[in-house]
């Protein structure tokens, strides 16, 4: 196991399902990030009002306001050119169409999956601005 990040990244969870959502928030406090979680797309548009996290696990399956659109609204502010998007769905070929997203992860996924991909999008992410 790669050491902790610094305690600056904050990653921003999007899942409805209680029990996955905590997984997900243990699994990536345990690796040294701060997480906000919320369980619905509103809710998470409502904070990448003011929030700009380091990563975005995003759940498809969404009340209120689906994944999709939530990704399509992050896309149509610019959002996702900064903040890489980790899709995480039940689906076996999720329909994205042009969206833009880093990766996608199909349920079910286990911490170290998760882990993985988001410290390899926050990595290409920094990459990519430090140009």
């Amino acid at each position: 196991m790669l050491a902790p990040v610094a305690k600056t990244f904050v990653i921003l969870v999007v899942e409805d399902d209680r029990q996955a959502r905590e997984m997900f928030r243990t699994a990536l406090r345990n690796e040294g990030y701060n997480v906000v979680a919320v369980g619905d797309g509103l809710d998470a548009l409502t904070y990448l009002e003011t929030h700009s996290p380091a990563a975005v696990v995003l759940d498809l399956g969404l009340p209120r306001l689906h994944g999709r659109d939530v990704l399509a609204e992050m896309a149509a502010q610019g959002l996702t050119q900064a903040v890489p998007v980790i899709v995480v769905t039940g689906e076996s070929r999720p329909l994205l169409n042009d969206l833009d997203y880093a990766c996608v992860l199909r349920k079910p996924i286990s911490p170290e999956e998760l882990i993985t991909s988001v410290r390899g999008c926050i990595a290409k992410a920094r990459i990519r601005a430090e140009g």
